[in-house]
């Protein structure tokens, strides 16, 4: 005989079980949060324009309005150094109270030149004539990026998944080596050399990471301080590499190797008098696999969840250990072609002891700007690319220090990093999606 009483939402008309009455009481839980947290509209108000409700959300407490904030934060603050550090323009604050006018104008000229010779060298400059000058800033822009991005996202991946690589500079020096031995010793046609310089340059830097993935998997190393370590060790390895006989160029007295085959060498995108490369398009191409392997594949669903909860991870079947050293390799790999392109590139053609420059540790602040997510590290270079090629001009004509530049970007992390400064300098509202999740928060 049938219940006479069959309760209503059970689909076999069957009494719910337990775990259905829990999920209902959720379901209606999560239901009664939402009515609760959505805001009512008063009876006889209209419904708010959709370029009103643009405005609120746009000045609510969001990643991307916290980050451009950050960038005004950290230029406000740029402006106040770039005055202090001018004498002329603090001799005018001696007399501030009789004629203020001179300070004002004094600061907003100097800070105002300082940022247009900023914008020209990054961007556009609009008095330049000619194809080539009008496409040089955003050419120098393009090429300052492109080994960022591949730095940014070997530090990137490597967070996502538990691990804090700050070896990204050593991994970017034995990459750079390897695809310059490889540039110069391998007598290959034009395409399969700059094929086989590449990937000896991701090699190189995946054998450098696997090193501090192992030691992590195995003993327990701490990365960090393993990496570190191995920095110290691949920027002695290249200053003695250098020097030795074979690799050396014979024709020059300083330290620095013999020049990469221009059959290696990644091809210009706007011809010889423009510097940016395609190098700029395997980073591109690099932040897409990034993406698809975090969010896409069964091995990025691995590396979050142990990033996330290594022993939650390992109750679930998911080896910690092949965890580790994978993401470790991939991020090497990753910060090996960001050090071949120093190389391969139009940034330099042979070894010297600074070939690398500092791609490794920039990346580490360009990761963070980035949020760690790879289309955010696209985002993060670019702006550091610019950055640092506007500052070259802003040095040559406004007479400002090129420091200037790193401050900047020191500051912009910092105010990335510290969302609650930004929100209470700005009176910035919580995002809808925060209140909701504190009320659901709050009622359990």
């Amino acid at each position: 005989m049938t219940n006479p009483n069959p309760v209503s939402g059970s689909p076999d008309k069957e009494p719910a079980t337990e775990s259905q009455a829990a999920q209902n009481a959720v379901g209606n839980t999560d239901r009664a949060a939402t009515t609760a947290t959505a805001p009512k509209r008063p009876e006889g108000q209209p419904r708010p324009s959709l370029g009103r409700l643009f405005l609120d959300n746009l000045w609510a407490a969001n990643t991307v309005t916290v980050t451009v904030l950050a960038v005004v934060l950290a230029m406000l603050v740029g402006a106040v150094l770039i005055i202090v550090s001018d004498p002329e323009v603090l001799a005018t604050y001696s007399y501030i109270t009789a004629r203020p006018a001179d300070a004002i104008s004094s600061s907003w000229t100097v800070v105002s030149e300082a940022y247009a010779n900023l914008f020209k060298g990054a961007i556009f400059d609009p008095q330049a004539s000619g194809f080539t000058a009008s496409l040089s800033p955003i050419s120098e822009t393009l090429t300052y990026t492109a080994p960022l991005v591949f730095t940014g996202l070997a530090v990137a991946l490597a967070f996502r998944g538990g691990l804090f690589n700050i070896g990204a500079q050593g991994q970017a020096t034995i990459g750079v080596i390897l695809a310059a031995v490889a540039g110069f010793a391998l007598p290959l046609p034009p395409v399969l050399h700059l094929l086989v310089a590449l990937i000896a340059g991701a090699a190189g830097g995946a054998i450098w990471g696997f090193v501090p993935g192992i030691l992590k998997a195995r003993t327990g190393a701490h990365e960090v301080i393993t990496t570190i370590m191995l920095n110290y060790v691949a920027v002695y390895f290249l200053a003695w590499i250098i020097i030795q006989p074979g690799v050396h160029s014979p024709t020059r007295a300083d330290a620095i190797s013999k020049p990469v085959e221009s059959s290696a060498q990644l091809p210009r995108l706007l011809g010889s008098d423009l510097r940016v490369h395609s190098g700029i398009l395997l980073a591109v191409l690099a932040t897409w696999f990034t993406a698809w392997l975090l969010n896409r594949s069964t091995v990025g669903f691995e590396l979050r969840a142990v990033g996330e909860n290594p022993d939650a991870a390992r109750t679930a079947g998911i080896s910690v250990t092949k965890a580790y050293v994978l993401v470790m390799v991939i991020s090497g790999a990753l910060a090996g072609l960001g050090g071949s392109n120093m190389v391969l590139g139009s940034t330099a053609n042979a070894l010297t002891p600074e070939v690398v420059a500092q791609i490794g540790f920039d990346g580490i602040l360009v990761a963070l700007l980035g949020r760690l997510k790879p289309w955010g590290v696209l985002l993060a270079a670019l702006l550091f690319g610019a950055l640092q090629a506007g500052g070259n001009r802003m040095q040559s004509y406004s007479g400002i220090s090129l420091e200037l530049v790193t401050v900047l970007q020191a500051l912009i992390v910092i105010f990335v990093a510290a969302p609650a400064l930004v929100k209470a300098i700005f009176q910035l509202r919580a995002a809808r999606a925060a209140r909701l999740q504190t009320s659901l928060a709050k009622g359990w």
